[in-house]
């Protein structure tokens, strides 16, 4: 961990950027990396608390049937690309990164003590789009922020490294939901109530340790374009930004819902429902260990390669999930490939995407892409939700199965041209290893 000393350029200082620390040495992680890695941590947290016991609330508290458990997962993780592209456009509209990212978290954070009131499916289905729409806009800003606080060639190892600590929150919150399932009479009614306690600590920490992005100029430099919703679904003029929002979308329509993946392992295994908080743990624990190793091989060997490697790792999922195979390593196997499928794509899609987008336009981008994904996604989530209702769990794993290897042979097909990173930049200010 590094800190920038007081020889420190005002451009560097304010934005937190990491450089080259002279052959042999690494560059330092920016600083506004680890305050929103930190921020990610302490709301993930809360948020799988309740993502870890959702389905098991859902489905065996309010007795809803896959379809409808499907719409709800659909809403829970597909309605935030409604607001994705208005996040992105408000907050690189003068730069207001942080603020819009502040207006995210804390609308989450709200919808959490809501859960405790509603007890049928529109009220939940209302309080998770409200959850979501705080993620749709949080999402594209604090990425914005990562990227811009990040040289182009380490890009891939700085989003690792904010994966890792956004999925250290991830392996927590589950284990705090199990004990407090274990422990309070009222467990789901504990789960929402100290999963809002620690959502608000999160936001307050975003406020407090997080830098805002430098004002830009008064007069932006000449061709630069200019911050609009116009100008954000102009960049799919550009052939990468084009590929890569194809592909994303393309690859989204075949990724199965975690909550999904978890009532399958649990039926195949007959996990108890006071264990099933456990399983996300799993995916959680090799997301953590595989982030930032993914991340930096994705810099050095092309970010593409790496993030397709991911996918191949979520069709051995769906194979295992698919076989007869009986073993007590299954569920083992299963959540280090769901982790790995994280770790070689959520963050190293991100790296990809900000090399092929002005900084001006740096949250749109980003969120165009995230938007085309997310809207697969629940488009998933519903068609596998109303697949299984119809035919049964095997069916619908194996269409998901087949529909993920064609669209990952389309996605390699169209993949982007862009060339690997550029070498280290030189040196633009002083830190001291601390």
């Amino acid at each position: 961990m590094y800190v920038a000393d007081s020889r420190s350029t005002p451009a560097t200082a304010a934005t937190g950027a990491a450089r080259d620390l002279g052959p042999g040495r690494r560059a330092a992680v920016a600083p506004t990396v680890l305050a929103l890695g930190t921020v990610s941590l302490v709301t993930d947290v809360s948020s799988e608390m309740v993502t870890a016991v959702l389905p098991l609330y859902l489905v065996a508290g309010l007795g809803l049937s896959p379809l409808g458990f499907g719409l709800l997962d659909g809403v829970y993780n597909g309605f935030s690309a409604l607001v994705r592209l208005v996040g992105g456009h408000l907050a690189d509209r003068g730069g207001r990164h942080k603020t819009v990212a502040a207006l995210g978290y804390g609308l989450s954070a709200l919808c959490k003590p809501l859960l405790l009131v509603a007890g049928s499916l529109p009220l939940i289905g209302a309080v998770l789009a409200a959850d979501r729409t705080g993620k749709g806009l949080r999402t594209a800003p604090r990425d914005a922020l990562i990227s811009l606080a990040s040289p182009e060639e380490s890009r891939g190892r700085a989003f690792g490294v904010h994966r890792a600590m956004d999925t250290a929150g991830a392996l927590i919150g589950p284990l705090v939901a199990f004990l407090i399932l274990r422990q309070a009479a009222d467990g789901y009614d504990a789960v929402f109530t100290v999963s809002f306690c620690v959502a608000a600590v999160g936001v307050l920490v975003l406020l407090l340790f997080v830098p805002s992005r430098p004002q830009p100029p008064a007069v932006p430099p000449e061709g630069a374009p200019r911050a609009s919703l116009k100008a954000a679904l102009g960049l799919l003029r550009v052939p990468d930004v084009r590929r890569l929002a194809l592909c994303a979308l393309l690859l989204g329509l075949a990724t199965v819902s975690d909550s999904f993946v978890y009532l399958l392992l649990q039926r195949r295994l007959g996990v108890t429902d006071r264990w099933f908080a456990l399983l996300p743990i799993g995916t959680a624990a090799a997301f953590l260990l595989l982030a930032v190793p993914l991340g930096r091989l994705a810099d050095r060997i092309g970010r593409w390669r790496v993030f397709l490697g991911g996918h191949a790792a979520l069709l051995l999922v769906y194979g295992a999930l698919l076989s007869g195979w009986q073993s007590p390593a299954l569920p083992y196997l299963v959540l280090a490939l769901h982790g790995g499928f994280y770790a070689a794509t959520d963050g190293v899609l991100m790296a990809a995407a900000a090399g092929c987008v002005p900084p001006e336009l740096r949250s749109s981008g980003l969120a165009l892409i995230q938007t085309g994904q997310a809207l697969a996604r629940f488009g998933c989530s519903i068609a596998f939700g109303a697949a299984w209702t119809a035919w049964g769990d095997r069916w619908a794993v194996g269409a998901a199965t087949a529909v993920l290897a064609v669209c990952a042979a389309t996605a390699f097909a169209l993949r982007p041209t862009a060339q690997a990173p550029t070498p280290p930049t030189a040196p633009v200010s002083e830190e001291t290893p601390v």
